[in-house]
């Protein structure tokens, strides 16, 4: 029966916490635990941000978070001055006071990170061209040179435009796993040296990767993601057969065969992450695209990153 009234005369103390009474008791109030309710919430001490007032001096006054529950003088009044009547520098200082902390001078975002950007299409729509100017207007952007065992064409400056080897060179290389990628390409040898890729990503230049179609395959294999990888065509298909015509660099039979491949090519449109189209007389536009990609690639929250 004891026990009955016990509870009784408990849960009517506690049946509508928010309404004040002065009867009410709390049956843990001998422990440690802080009250569960009160209607006096500046008891608390939540060190919470409140503006009292602005005096004419300009000084607004705030708590600052640096009070504590059991301090007995109260929540600190800390004097922030008004924009209109101070300094950039003291109401810097005066913001740090109130936080109780400094403010960080280091970046929110760091740096971006490295970028692999492969190109590749069709012969003849004029990718050494658009990579040529592309290294002349942007910054920290390399272009790794190719290994190949093809002969040199007339105007093709060795470790510049290719680094022409022997196929026993290039042979050489492949046992050693020197090489990325590499492919035999009508009848000659083109691959990616590893090192060269290291060595300019450690000074966090971007990288460019000039490919065929099916070196560009490879490369997704073993990247994946990790690169971004762009399709560049020409306007239209017969725009880039009198471009190959143009050329003059080889005999009938294999403008016959380039034109054929490059027909099969343009198939593999789809399986790029970007596709730029690289019209006759419009370099400049190209370029800007392709820089507008890779900005955006820079700009984004989740970063590629490749390692090699």
């Amino acid at each position: 029966m004891l026990l009955r009234r016990f509870c009784f005369s408990t849960s009517k103390s506690y049946m509508n916490p928010f309404l004040p009474s002065s009867r009410s008791t709390n049956p843990l109030a001998n422990s440690r635990s802080y009250p569960i309710f009160s209607s006096n919430f500046k008891t608390l001490r939540l060190g919470f941000h409140r503006t009292k007032s602005i005096s004419s001096q300009g000084f607004v006054s705030v708590y600052s978070t640096n009070s504590t529950m059991d301090d007995p003088r109260g929540p600190e009044v800390v004097p922030i001055p008004h924009p209109d009547t101070s300094g950039r520098a003291g109401v810097f200082r005066a913001l740090e006071a109130s936080l109780g902390c400094t403010f960080s001078s280091q970046p929110i975002v760091p740096n971006p990170n490295p970028l692999i950007v492969v190109i590749s299409g069709p012969s003849g729509v004029g990718k050494d061209a658009v990579i040529k100017r592309l290294t002349e207007v942007r910054e920290n952007l390399h272009f790794v040179v190719t290994a190949t065992s093809r002969a040199k064409r007339p105007g093709e400056v060795d470790g510049k435009d290719y680094f022409f080897v022997s196929k026993e060179e290039f042979v050489r290389m492949i046992e050693k796993n020197e090489l990325l990628e590499y492919a035999l390409v009508y009848g000659d040898y083109k691959g990616i040296p590893k090192q060269q890729i290291r060595d300019y990503m450690a000074k966090g230049c971007d990288i460019v990767l000039r490919v065929d179609i099916q070196g560009a395959a490879t490369l997704r294999r073993i990247l994946r993601n990790s690169a971004v990888f762009v399709f560049l065509v020409a306007e239209s298909e017969e725009a880039l057969v009198k471009r190959l015509i143009g050329r003059k660099t080889e005999t009938v039979e294999a403008l016959l065969m380039r034109v054929a491949s490059a027909r099969e090519e343009l198939r593999h449109l789809k399986e790029f992450d970007y596709v730029v189209v690289n019209k006759e007389g419009d370099l400049e536009g190209s370029v800007k695209l392709l820089e507008s990609i890779i900005d955006a690639e820079k700009a984004k929250v989740q970063q590629r990153r490749a390692i090699i």
